[in-house]
């Protein structure tokens, strides 16, 4: 896979890139006591055990808490074991005290929301299908996704250990982004338990501010491969035959 132009990101991702790096790595400066991967598993570790807390302090053991607990939290210590098994090189990086508290803040601990709202009585969801069904459902939607983020970033560690390049088969064979569909449709799921705007807000912001960023620079690194433009041309964003 021989090494050819690259196509430039668009600048709006370049910029928003580098003030999330410069906020969530080097914001105030200082020492870097942890690398980032620390505070990424603080928040998704710690999820099983927040969740059952604020059962437990609401005196709420409802279906709709129950099967949030189990989603969310055992998403939880699938990213954690995911963590041990192929650890991400981006989360590698040590960031400053000040920049571990912004990337929780920003992007982590709104996900915690999730759970206070249903957990709490600040809502009260009226599902549109009978309670069972739309659980049933967001508990499918959770496992998927969990098997095709876990399947698209295994398959990325390994075959890269292997053999640098562009990967087009397994997982990439007809998206591009298949780690992030899966992410999205797990987080997803989530909001459908909750089914609160808030949810809705944070999810947008994550998806269009963090994940669209990630995947426009992500595009224009592997423009570099003589492969691309055929590998672009024949796959979606994605969603197979929809986006």
């Amino acid at each position: 896979m021989t090494p050819s132009a690259r196509t430039p990101a668009p600048r709006w991702a370049q910029a928003m890139q580098r003030l999330a790096r410069h906020l969530s790595e080097d914001f105030l400066g200082g020492p870097r006591p942890w690398p980032l991967a620390w505070i990424i598993n603080f928040q998704k570790g710690g999820t099983f055990a927040f969740v059952g807390l604020l059962m437990w302090w609401y005196g709420n053991t409802s279906a709709p808490a129950w099967t949030y607990l189990a989603m969310h939290g055992s998403y939880g210590l699938v990213w954690l074991l995911k963590d041990v098994a192929f650890p991400d090189p981006r989360w590698r990086v040590r960031v400053t005290i000040a920049g571990g508290i912004m990337a929780f803040l920003m992007v982590l601990g709104p996900y915690w929301l999730f759970a206070w709202i249903l957990v709490s009585g600040a809502s009260r969801p009226g599902y549109p299908l009978p309670e069972p069904a739309w659980l049933a459902l967001c508990v499918a939607l959770c496992i998927l996704g969990c098997v095709i983020m876990i399947a698209a970033d295994s398959q990325k560690f390994y075959t890269l250990r292997l053999r640098p390049g562009l990967i087009t088969d397994g997982m990439h064979r007809w998206v591009r982004h298949p780690n992030y569909l899966g992410e999205m449709l797990v987080y997803g799921s989530f909001a459908l338990v909750v089914w609160h705007w808030v949810p809705v807000l944070v999810l947008l912001w994550v998806w269009v501010g963090v994940f669209w960023v990630n995947m426009a620079m992500k595009e224009a690194s592997l423009s570099r491969y003589v492969e691309w433009a055929a590998y672009r041309a024949r796959t979606w964003w994605l969603i197979p035959w929809i986006l």
